[in-house]
């Protein structure tokens, strides 16, 4: 039977992603500016963090996905790991945000050190949690609901944090930026911890492998690169997340440098993120009508026009550019629940061919796409700004630097949400064949139901 999920387990699983994204959108949207105008980082060396630690760290995401697969506990495989992980990511959260009394050499290895161990933590605690999505339920639409779900308090802690902690930074800092970091990251860290905690305690694992299955490391990965959904999910993730942190990095310097005011930045953000939240909530019922993939091709069709669309207006058009980042952003949101959704669906898609099941293997190796993406991102974002002249903590750039910051935000992000589009016309899993391999492993599944703990 089909499982349908309650309000309530929904509701804690999304509360999971909110924990994490009080830090992953603080990565997105502050971290460059926070290095390059509290830290005292260059754009060069933030571009070389970034890319390095990011590329490193997301090898960890497939180790991850073999070490939860073959997780055994009372709680499961992957719900654990939320509570082991949950104390141990708020400290290194605000660690992070935090600007130390050392000298120059001993800053840049504190920023090294700390950026590492943030991204090694999100990796043990993100790629466990992503995979719940596939073990809650084999319900294609329940899947993409549960992803709506967590897509929402995620783009709600991004409202939090992309509209609000600029302010909260001044705030709480008093003129000291560094101080105002450290408090704000250290009040969104402990919220973490708990909402962590709380999505361990609402949600269980219902879908488990046939237990007659041997457990293969080499299967695993040869059933992985031979699963085309999975190839072109890969492929798609990556480009998704270049396109995001390019985008995100780079919209508060435009606002400081370029509009000249940067308190714009949170109005600009809370208009947007709030028209993201509405997208999100209509991602469901518009995928039910015209398939995830038709959905996400033209979401990324849209996202990329839209994004461009910053090329042609003027700094200080401050209405129409929220205006065309509203539209852009519910755009965008159609596209939230269904990427996450579909990591179930392509380790549904693997079980109906191979007979095995490996879904942490599956979502890590998507996973490790998301921050290989963020990775190189962050270090195109850098590169760029260093390429056109940026100067960290300068008061005011060049026209150079000026046009170099407008061309990102728009042509290099838009390329990058386009690549996404491109790259998504491969996906082989139609709405049709989702549901026909849904009925047909629910079937299956029965043989070894009552051999399952459920």
């Amino acid at each position: 039977m089909i499982q349908k999920l309650s309000f309530a387990e929904k509701f804690g699983y999304g509360l999971g992603d909110m924990a994490a994204n009080f830090v992953f959108q603080a990565l997105l949207a502050l971290q460059l500016d926070f290095y390059t105008h509290t830290f005292g980082l260059t754009p060069a060396q933030a571009a070389r963090l970034f890319l390095v630690v990011g590329l490193g760290v997301a090898c960890l995401n497939p180790v991850m996905g073999v070490i939860a697969d073959r997780t055994s506990s009372r709680w499961g495989k992957f719900r654990p790991w939320l509570l082991w992980t949950a104390l141990p990511f708020g400290i290194i959260g605000v660690l992070t945000f935090t600007t130390p009394s050392l000298s120059p050499t001993s800053k840049i290895a504190y920023a090294w050190i700390t950026y590492a161990l943030l991204r090694v933590i999100y990796t043990m605690n993100n790629v466990p949690y992503a995979t719940l999505t596939a073990v809650m339920t084999s319900d294609p639409d329940e899947r993409n609901s549960i992803a709506s779900y967590r897509q929402i308090f995620a783009n709600t802690a991004g409202f939090i944090v992309q509209s609000l902690a600029v302010l909260m930074v001044a705030w709480l800092g008093r003129g000291n930026d560094a101080r105002g970091y450290q408090l704000t990251m250290g009040l969104l860290s402990a919220l973490s911890v708990i909402f962590f905690i709380v999505a361990f305690v609402s949600t269980k694992e219902r879908i488990q492998p046939d237990p007659q299955q041997k457990t293969s490391l080499g299967q695993d990965l040869s059933d992985l690169f031979g699963n085309p959904s999975w190839v072109v999910l890969f492929l798609a993730t990556l480009f998704y997340f270049i396109a995001i942190v390019i985008r995100g990095n780079v919209m508060l310097p435009y606002f400081r440098y370029v509009a000249g005011n940067a308190n714009l930045f949170s109005w600009f953000n809370g208009f947007g993120l709030a028209s993201l939240i509405a997208g999100v909530a209509c991602s469901t019922a518009v995928a039910k009508r015209v398939g995830k993939r038709m959905l996400f091709i033209a979401s990324m069709v849209l996202s990329a026009s839209l994004a461009t669309a910053l090329l042609f207006l003027s700094p200080h058009a401050t209405v129409e550019i929220i205006a065309i980042e509203v539209l852009r952003q519910f755009s965008f949101g159609l596209s939230g629940p269904i990427l996450w959704s579909m990591m179930g669906d392509v380790a549904d898609y693997g079980e109906w061919k191979t007979g095995r099941r490996a879904s942490g293997t599956v979502t890590s190796g998507v996973v490790f796409a998301l921050w290989a993406g963020l990775a190189i991102g962050g270090a195109v974002a850098g590169k760029l700004f260093d390429v056109y002249g940026f100067v960290s903590k300068a008061d005011v750039q060049t026209a150079h630097a000026q046009a170099g910051i407008v061309l990102t935000a728009s042509v290099w992000a838009g390329v990058a949400f386009m690549a996404t589009a491109i790259s998504l016309l491969f996906y082989p899993i139609s709405r049709e064949l989702n549901r026909k391999i849904a009925d047909e492993l629910t079937e299956r599944r029965k043989a070894f139901a009552p051999r399952n703990s459920s």
